[in-house]
């Protein structure tokens, strides 16, 4: 079998209102669709700019807290400019967990973490 294409990936978050406040506010992702499981879950698809893939969130507080471990998963967005990320990031009190760090390549990249601790990696290519 050969799959056609990624669709989407979801992540389970707490809070998903703030989920999304956080995605629209900070990177201009759209929403495509909300609806509500048969089994009562919360579910958002986020519109990614110049990408087919989606990004669902799933609310579903009766299974239990959410956990993200540590380097287990993480989203990488492409930007155009890191120094007005750098400066978007410093507008909206969003802390860099780690970087700027500039490759042998040119690309430099740093990370941030999203509400329940998913990691995302802002990425300027060279």
């Amino acid at each position: 079998m050969q799959v056609k294409k990624l669709l989407h990936t979801r992540m389970r978050v707490s809070d998903m209102e703030q989920t999304l406040a956080f995605y629209q506010s900070l990177f201009e992702l759209g929403i495509v669709e909300q609806s509500v499981s048969p089994r009562g879950s919360q579910l958002a698809f986020l519109s990614v700019p110049n990408s087919d893939e989606r990004i669902e969130l799933c609310c579903f507080p009766s299974s239990g807290p959410v956990n993200v471990g540590e380097d287990l998963v993480h989203l990488a967005f492409e930007v155009e400019d890191m120094n007005e990320t750098i400066n978007a990031l410093k507008t909206n009190n969003i802390p860099i967990t780690d970087g700027p760090t500039t490759t042998p390549l040119g690309e430099r990249f740093l990370f941030i973490d999203a509400p329940d601790g998913y990691e995302i990696e802002l990425i300027q290519v060279a």
